[in-house]
């Protein structure tokens, strides 16, 4: 994750780094997530741009602050962020991606077709 997207604040980027890494079980509930400073150093970022990624999966109460150990991941954090990035996707990136395949004049059974012959 070295390539960060211009239009993305960094801090974004790396909460959905963990968010993903959450949804897809590589950090398991109950888990800690990487210290601070281990993800600033991997990513050459400025540790406090790595706790406002962190302090905005607390405020989505997915993981918890213990104080001196770090950051755990809650129990439910998992369902809780299917339900969060579900609606995220539905009220924000589909109504574009839409609009492109509606622009584009594509049908339901030519994006069908396609996705079988993948």
């Amino acid at each position: 994750m070295n390539q960060w997207r211009d239009n993305v604040p960094i801090f974004l980027q790396i909460r959905q780094r963990m968010i993903e890494l959450i949804l897809s079980e590589a950090i398991g509930e109950g888990e800690a997530l990487p210290s601070v400073r281990q993800i600033a150093t991997e990513l050459s970022v400025n540790p406090l741009t790595v706790t406002k990624a962190y302090q905005s999966l607390v405020d989505l109460d997915i993981v918890e602050k213990r104080r001196g150990l770090g950051m755990f991941v809650n129990k439910g954090a998992r369902e809780k962020l299917l339900v969060h990035e579900r609606e995220t996707f539905l009220s924000q990136e589909w109504p574009a991606i839409r609009g492109r395949i509606a622009a584009l004049g594509l049908s339901l059974g030519e994006l069908m077709d396609r996705e079988r012959d993948q």
